[in-house]
């Protein structure tokens, strides 16, 4: 039996790829999550309600992962051939206004896992960053595999630091490590503080939508629904073999950018979403540096070499966000205001 550690599996996005790996393996999944911050135990439970039959295959550890594994819940989650880590505190604006916990948490959760891996030896260590440790692009030119990373906020740098711990335990440890680089994504039951579901949030009350920026000026991200990030996942894991460090070498861990089909301003964004549930937009621009200083106007990577590998987005973006805004709009307690 195959089995897969999934930290953070109670996040918007790790549980899509609880999903994913569960409708398209036969693995056993051990998902691991603190539920103290913006993981939630009903994001799996929705997952368990729809299938029930892949309870069996889901052994699911309540742990904050800022203290280490015991030795007890080291044998609970057992040798596991794929380790996918995902928790992390991802908030950009949160760790502007409180950066400490951003930091401290970020790093220790990564080494705890680490460590795990360094104790029970994984094939493949899947480590889940962010488009966002580079810093920002012009809009145009998108980051490639490897490019300068410059943070520009408290929570990419916890990203960036997150890489760079890794990298050492690929070159110390050999840790089979594989970085992948994700930009903004979306999906079914989304944290109600991310962009897309506040605009949708917004459309349903009629109340105006906040673009930072001005009509000429405004940002811009790639979009991804995570159900196409966790096939990305699965690709990588399953048709690729992580290179490993040779002693002596100037070489490096394997890393690719996942990037969707959309590149799409925030104003965009929230015409798109406008049109799809029927509604007008009524959009205000806010002042951007002040507003949100340490928040980069354009993200963006390139993805030529994922796609070299001959992995494509298998479902289109607008399917993809027509999905999303359907199942919310049936599901209306998931865009509720706190």
């Amino acid at each position: 039996m195959i089995k897969a550690l999934l930290t953070g599996i109670g996040g918007s996005i790790g549980c899509h790829v609880f999903s994913h790996l569960m409708a398209n393996t036969d693995w056993h999944v051990v998902g691991i999550d603190s539920f103290r911050h913006k993981g939630w135990m009903d994001r799996v439970q929705v997952m368990l309600d729809a299938h029930p039959e892949w309870r069996p295959r889901l052994t699911l550890v309540t742990h904050d992962l800022t203290a280490p594994i015991s030795p007890v819940m080291a044998d609970k989650i057992g040798q596991c051939k794929y380790i996918l880590n995902l928790a992390s505190l991802s908030d950009v604006f949160a760790s502007i206004v409180d950066p400490v916990p951003f930091v401290q948490t970020n790093v220790a959760s990564v080494l705890t896992v680490l460590e795990f891996a360094r104790a029970h030896p994984p094939k493949v260590f899947l480590q889940v960053s962010s488009d966002e440790v580079y810093g920002p692009t012009d809009g145009k030119v998108f980051h490639k595999e490897w490019d300068p990373i410059v943070p520009s906020n408290p929570y990419s740098a916890s990203k960036a630091a997150q890489e760079a711990i890794a990298i050492s335990y690929w070159r110390t440890y050999a840790v089979p490590l594989v970085i992948v680089n994700l930009m903004n994504n979306f999906g079914e039951m989304q944290s109600p503080s991310k962009f897309p579901a506040i605009v949708q949030e917004r459309l349903q009350h009629g109340d105006k939508i906040t673009i930072h920026g001005t009509p000429d000026t405004v940002g811009s991200r790639h979009y991804i629904h995570s159900r196409n990030s966790a096939d990305a996942f699965l690709f990588l894991m399953t048709k690729t073999n992580p290179h490993l460090h040779v002693g002596g070498q100037l070489d490096k861990p394997d890393r690719y950018n996942i990037v969707g089909d959309a590149h799409l301003s925030n104003e965009a964004l929230a015409l798109r979403i406008a049109k799809h549930m029927g509604k007008v937009a009524r959009i205000e621009y806010q002042a951007f540096d002040k507003a949100r200083p340490g928040h980069d106007r354009h993200y963006g990577l390139d993805g030529s070499k994922l796609a070299a590998l001959g992995w494509r987005v298998p479902k289109p973006f607008d399917a993809s966000l027509q999905e999303v805004i359907k199942w919310q709009q049936e599901h209306p307690e998931w865009l509720r205001r706190s």
